[in-house]
């Protein structure tokens, strides 16, 4: 294929709410646009589809993901759209959608089947329905730890198939030479006004059980009784299906009487500003996870980081910055210990190591150029 030929990608996924999935198929949509190329997004919608449409893509409503046995009917429309729009590849991001894409393209005539290509985005549960995110032409794997939880599972998949693109960070949009508008800082404390004159250790994540919140209120508690003057922020939007589990976040911050010294903002788009505005910001999930991209974009603003030494999260830090690494059964004295620690420090951190937002893109779209070529 010429390099200059106009390729239409189309990227299937369940919606466009908030999440780390849905902004790296923005971000794949735009350098698509600004390249020449056409993006086209299926999903059921959601709050980022007007900035998705505002960059020039194009958004076609279909509820892929809805978890019931009516989703089989989605099978016409979705190949329609697929010959309708002489889509040349297919980039799938879920499980559900992966699975009606796969029956769609057994109806559709083989001389013009697209290409297809998955991104493992998470270390899902092994399992047939997993599986299928394996099946595509090529299949991107967002970090080495992606990579050899494909390897592992699913040894028969061939191991050329797979691509290392880890998830990239904008190095325009996290700058380490940010600095946070004034009038903004005013508003936040106004808002938070126990954070303001304090050092700010941050947590941000949705309110999810396996996000380490626990372990964070209870280092913050060691702390205070350390008589260190900090404040802790929760950043993240809670759990529309799990508001228990908020709930239960809540009673145990005041069952420590810690409602002046910890914040839960809910879901925020000044994420920069907070990263900047912290001293530490940490990642502590229970579960390993594929990548840790709020790792990677406090690190870009200069902030410590400190992290479980496993899944993504902790394979960014070995290379950018090891001194935040910290072992799963590391107790709660000694975590606030390891905060002192970090606080009395200079950060030392390998920005070169920190994978960039432009590399994943020009990776990601030369590997379309690859597929549609063979």
């Amino acid at each position: 294929m010429n390099e200059q030929q106009k390729l239409s990608v189309l990227q299937l996924l369940p919606s466009l709410n908030a999440g780390g999935v849905e902004r790296g198929t923005l971000e794949i949509s735009r350098a698509l646009v600004n390249a020449g190329h056409e993006s086209i997004v299926v999903s059921a919608g959601g709050n980022l589809t007007r900035e998705l449409l505002s960059h020039g893509a194009k958004h076609i409503e279909l509820a892929i993901g809805k978890k019931s046995l009516s989703v089989i009917f989605l099978i016409w429309p979705l190949r329609n759209i697929l010959m309708g729009n002489k889509v040349d590849i297919v980039h799938v991001r879920s499980r559900l959608p992966a699975w009606i894409l796969h029956l769609t393209l057994m109806f559709t005539p083989s001389n013009i089947r697209p290409k297809i290509i998955s991104t493992v985005h998470g270390l899902y549960s092994v399992s047939k329905y997993s599986e299928i995110m394996t099946k595509g032409d090529k299949i991107i794997a967002v970090s080495k730890t992606s990579e050899k939880y494909i390897h592992d599972n699913y040894p028969n998949c061939p191991k050329n198939k797979i691509t290392v693109i880890p998830r990239g960070v904008s190095s325009i949009e996290f700058d380490v030479d940010y600095k946070v508008p004034e009038n903004w800082k005013t508003s936040f404390f106004t808002q938070f006004p126990e954070a303001e004159n304090k050092i700010i250790l941050t947590l941000p994540g949705r309110l999810t059980r396996l996000k380490g919140h626990r372990r964070f209120i209870e280092m913050i508690d060691e702390l205070r009784s350390m008589n260190k003057n900090v404040h802790g922020l929760i950043v993240g939007a809670e759990d529309q299906r799990r508001k228990g589990y908020a709930n239960e976040i809540k009673d145990l911050i005041d069952k420590r009487n810690l409602s002046a010294s910890i914040s839960l903002t809910g879901n925020r788009n000044d994420i920069i500003n907070i990263y900047s505005i912290s001293d530490i910001v940490f990642s502590l999930s229970e579960k390993p996870e594929s990548f840790g991209r709020t790792v990677a974009e406090a690190l870009k603003m200069n902030t410590p980081v400190i992290a479980l030494n496993y899944g993504g999260a902790g394979e960014l830090l070995k290379e950018a910055y090891p001194a935040g690494l910290i072992s799963l059964d590391l107790a709660i004295f000694e975590l606030a210990l390891k905060v002192i620690t970090i606080l009395d420090s200079v950060p030392d951190i390998n920005f070169n190591s920190i994978p960039t937002l432009e590399s994943m893109t020009t990776k990601t779209i030369d590997l379309y150029r690859n597929v549609v070529s063979k």
